[in-house]
C-alpha cells in the first residue's frame, strides 16, 4: 500500500510526465500535487468538473458502469484522469509531454498506481 505521496512520485517516474495530483472531486480540492507547468489547484478545480459531467452523463444514459480513465488529448500533451476505485470522489490527474510518453504503458501505471494508493 501507498501513500499520496509515494503515489504521486511514481506517477512523476513514468516518461514524460509534467505533473500528478491526487484530487478530492466532491470539493474539488487537492489533496497531493507533484511536479509543474500547471496551476495544480485549478487542474483539480477544472477536471472535478470534467469527472461530474461524464458521471451525470453516464445517469442520462442509465449505463450502470463506471469509468476506468478519462484521456484528454491536446496538441502538445496527454491528461489522464483515473479515479480511485477504492475511494469514491477520488481521482489522479497525470499530466504527460505528448512526444516523450508512451500513452499505453503511463495508462498502466496510473492504473498499478491507483490499486496501491491507501487513505
Amino acid at each position: 500500500m501507498a501513500s499520496i505521496q509515494d503515489s504521486l512520485n511514481a506517477l512523476m517516474a513514468v516518461e514524460g510526465a509534467i505533473c500528478a495530483a491526487l484530487v478530492d472531486s466532491t470539493s474539488g480540492m487537492l489533496m497531493g500535487g507533484a511536479g509543474g507547468g500547471v496551476d495544480m489547484e485549478l487542474a483539480a478545480a477544472g477536471n472535478t468538473e470534467v469527472v461530474r459531467a461524464k458521471l451525470k452523463t453516464m445517469r442520462m444514459l442509465n449505463l450502470n458502469d463506471q469509468i476506468d480513465d478519462i484521456l484528454i488529448t491536446l496538441g502538445k500533451q496527454y491528461h489522464i484522469i483515473r479515479p480511485v476505485a477504492a475511494n469514491e470522489g477520488v481521482f489522479f490527474y497525470l499530466v504527460l509531454d505528448k512526444s516523450r510518453s508512451n500513452l499505453a504503458l503511463a495508462r498502466r501505471k496510473t492504473m498499478d498506481v491507483e490499486k496501491e494508493l491507501k487513505l
